[in-house]
This record gives C-alpha cells, structure tokens and sequence, in this order.
C-alpha cells in the first residue's frame, strides 16, 4: 500500500470514495437537508476547493486503486479520512492518521488536532487517541462529535 500525496487526478475517486461512505456512515442519520448540504460541498469541485484552498491531502493507493484518503486543515484539523470498506479493519485509517499528522508537524503543526467525528467513526479516533470534548452536535442537519487529540 502506496500512501503518497494527492493528485489533481486523484479527485474523481476520492470524490467517489467520499460520497459512497458518506452516504452509508454519516448522512443517514442526518436531516435531508443536511445531508444534501454534505455531499454537495463534499463532491469532487468540493474536494478541489478544499485543496485550493490549503487543505493537505494525503492518498492510499493500492494497485492503482485508491483504498482511502485523509485531509488536513491548517496543521491541526483532521478534516477529512476515508477508507474504502475493502481495507476497514487493516490498519489503513491509522496509518493514514500517521503520515498526515507527521506532516502537519512538518509543515509547522504543534502535533494537536480536532476532528468532527460522525457517530460511526469516533471508536477509530478514539483508537488514536482523540478523546470527546462535548456531546454529540448537530449543526446545519449534520450530526457530528467535536475531538481533540493532544500529543503525549
């Protein structure tokens, strides 16, 4: 398994990657609205201009395949990780978390990040060390759990 930096041509999959989980693990529990808002702004122009915008991504790739991805905002936001369902349960989410995290310590990050987890999610970040800071939120019909993760 290849985990290496996004690429321009990399977005129609992660697009897809991100939609199909999405729409299996998150917006089911959301409001229509909420989760028509999510993955209009989570699509692949979305995903571009999260990038255009300064989010780092990095990609797994096996085969040729993309297995999941990971993005970061502004050094200490886990914004996005997915992982296509083929590889759940083999280690690539966390090794995803490593890669980026190192290199958001790289670019300058103090090694602290939050993360909105969706309900199906937070035993993967709490796997990694994030613990809740408050109750399950909901805003704009997304229901989501703020965590932070802080360096040992």
């Amino acid at each position: 398994m290849l985990i290496r930096p996004l690429l321009d041509s990399d977005l129609p999959a992660a697009a897809r990657l991100l939609r199909e989980a999405a729409i299996e693990f998150i917006v089911h529990e959301s409001t229509p609205e909420g989760a028509a808002t999510f993955l209009r702004e989570n699509d692949e122009d979305g995903l571009r201009n999260y990038v255009r915008s300064g989010h780092v991504y990095h990609v797994a790739e096996s085969e040729g395949t993309l297995a999941g991805f990971i993005g970061i905002r502004a050094n200490n936001h886990l914004f996005h990780l997915f992982v296509d369902k083929r590889w759940h349960g083999q280690g690539l989410a966390r090794r995803l978390w490593q890669v980026a995290r190192r290199a958001a310590i790289e670019r300058g990050g103090d090694g602290a990040f939050l993360v909105n987890s969706s309900n199906h999610a937070v035993c993967v970040y709490e796997a990694f060390g994030f613990v809740r800071m408050a109750p399950t939120q909901c805003v704009k019909g997304l229901y989501f759990n703020p965590m932070r993760y802080t360096p040992a």
